[in-house]
């Protein structure tokens, strides 16, 4: 069990641990800006407020001038999460990730890819965001 919970928190209140691709990030701002709402949350520990997955949403929306954005708080500390690279080189473990985030000294674009395991199979983080579709004004 992973007692994930939905918040809508303050963009300045979350902490980045990667870079964002500049092309990713024109084209997420691009879909985003059309659609006119935001589909999915970010992932973010509940304790140190790191972000986990979702650097890109969270860069449009700040770019976009709104002030709020969805997160679903973990606990990062959970067995459950697990933390991989994107292109299996090398390794990076948690304290990585949180010692980037506070610290300032982030990872490249799509460095860390953080799994879960929900009835003993291993998914990509991404299964425990659920769509939201917050409409882009309620996040000001």
């Amino acid at each position: 069990m992973l007692n994930e919970e939905v918040k809508v928190l303050r963009i300045n209140m979350l902490k980045e641990h990667e870079k964002i691709d500049p092309k990713r990030f024109k084209e997420l701002k691009e879909e985003i800006t059309k659609d006119g709402f935001l589909k999915k949350p970010i992932v973010a520990d509940k304790k140190t407020l790191v972000v986990l997955d979702g650097h890109h949403r969270l860069n449009v929306l700040r770019d976009l001038g709104l002030s709020r954005i969805p997160v679903v708080l973990i606990d990062y500390n959970n067995p459950n999460v697990i933390v991989k690279t994107w292109k299996g080189e090398g390794e990076l473990n948690k304290e990585d990730i949180i010692n980037a985030a506070l610290s300032g000294n982030l990872f490249g674009p799509r460095t860390s890819k953080h799994m879960v395991v929900i009835n003993g199979e291993l998914h990509h983080i991404e299964i425990i965001q659920r769509e939201v579709n917050i409409p882009l004004e309620k996040l000001k």
